[in-house]
């Protein structure tokens, strides 16, 4: 059996163990009778008949047109897919986001950088060493090199190094082979997507695109900046209105400040748990995402954003081994954001148990482990947030659907 043949027989494999896994908890979820691809197909521009391709949704199973609506105050939470399903799949890949989508994900969540010649492509940092096999390339061995980025210094191979033809000779693998060993069968399957690609992917299957901007004040420096592109490609393809099914999230502000007059596409301030957004420090103001989170920075925020992403240790359950002091209680955070007229989703229910909050880690095998994530899931949902972040998105929307039905 050639290689390419044996890649597409696994994927059909894991994808019909995950509908399983996913069968009892909630019927509502869409077909997860996706064929996932091997290798170079995975990663070719795709076009109408990508549909064939990657699936055969039914028309009830498809995620409502009005998808741009979902999220808002009203609605039911939105389930974001946290890097594709990367519990099940290697992170960033389009199998990653086919496989969330098969999963029941409302938004695929891609985090952007740059190439050399300006191409938009989805890693989750600009260092390529952790999530491809460049190491292995003896023809870019000189490429490695060390960089300061966000005030950290990096040693490895960058994507602004390279072209997007070059990047595409690499293969993704799993970033935490030893968590994820299952994911590790995927190795070397698939490419590193563009966005273009995403969008495209996202639009056949009725789904919406969740975008981060990975350090754009470094990429601004060094004449490379994310903004442009990143509107170019949504307007090539038909979105640039606040009705249209997506976001654009920072961990910075600076760049959100600069894309609110250029687009109506929705933007979300992500809040980080600790310090300050890295153009804030750079830039020599003292103001920290403790101070964001208070009523009046979250009344500065709704001058630029139209909601916050919120990390868990803000507002998931109070781990007594680590962040101890809260400015703000979660019920008034969700309450006072909201209030401004933002939405609040919350980032991210990560299914690896070493990840869960202290007061809720249990043993990290087979359903132990999965029921703390469920926890974890009521615990976020009963804040009566606008989204949820997560590497299972099956078991999120599953959640969701349940609370719902419940509450």
């Amino acid at each position: 059996m050639s290689k390419a043949r044996a890649g597409v027989l696994a994927v059909l494999i894991g994808m019909a163990a995950i509908g399983a896994l996913h069968h009892e908890e909630s019927t509502g979820t869409r077909s997860a009778s996706l064929t996932g691809q091997s290798g170079d197909s995975a990663s070719k521009q795709l076009t109408g008949s990508t549909v064939e391709r990657f699936a055969h949704f039914t028309a009830e199973h498809r995620t409502s047109p009005e998808v741009g609506r979902l999220g808002r105050r009203g609605g039911e939470p939105i389930i974001i897919a946290h890097r594709g399903a990367s519990a099940f799949r290697p992170e960033h890949t389009l199998l990653a986001y086919t496989v969330a989508i098969s999963m029941g994900a409302d938004y695929i969540e891609p985090d952007l950088v740059s190439t050399k010649d300006h191409v938009l492509v989805a890693r989750h940092e600009n260092e390529l060493s952790a999530t491809t096999d460049v190491a292995r390339h003896p023809e870019f061995a000189d490429r490695r090199t060390s960089k300061t980025i966000n005030g950290i210094r990096h040693t490895g191979w960058f994507t602004e190094d390279f072209t997007l033809a070059e990047l595409r000779t690499l293969r993704a693998r799993e970033r935490f082979p030893t968590q994820r060993r299952g994911n590790t069968a995927y190795d070397g399957m698939e490419r590193i997507p563009t966005l273009d690609e995403i969008v495209q992917l996202a639009q056949n299957h009725g789904v919406g695109v969740y975008a981060e901007t990975k350090f754009p004040t470094y990429f601004a420096s060094i004449g490379l900046p994310l903004e442009e592109p990143l509107l170019e490609t949504f307007r090539k393809y038909g979105w640039d209105d606040e009705r249209d099914p997506v976001f654009i999230q920072s961990f910075e502000t600076g760049n959100l400040k600069r894309l609110h007059p250029l687009t109506r596409l929705r933007l979300i301030q992500f809040i980080g748990a600790n310090g300050a957004p890295y153009d804030h420090v750079r830039a020599g103001d003292p103001t920290t995402y403790d101070d964001m989170v208070t009523p009046e920075g979250l009344r500065e925020i709704a001058k630029y954003a139209d909601g916050i992403g919120v990390v868990t240790k803000r507002i998931g359950p109070r781990d007594p081994g680590g962040f101890e002091s809260r400015p703000v209680s979660p019920a008034a955070l969700v309450r006072n954001a909201q209030r401004e007229g933002l939405l609040v989703h919350a980032t991210t229910v990560r299914k690896l148990a070493v990840r869960l909050r202290a007061d809720l880690r249990g043993d990290s095998s087979g359903g132990r482990a999965d029921e703390e994530v469920r926890k974890w899931l009521r615990r976020l949902y009963r804040l009566n947030l606008d989204g949820v972040i997560a590497d299972d998105p099956g078991m999120a929307r599953a959640v969701r659907d349940r609370f719902r039905t419940e509450g």
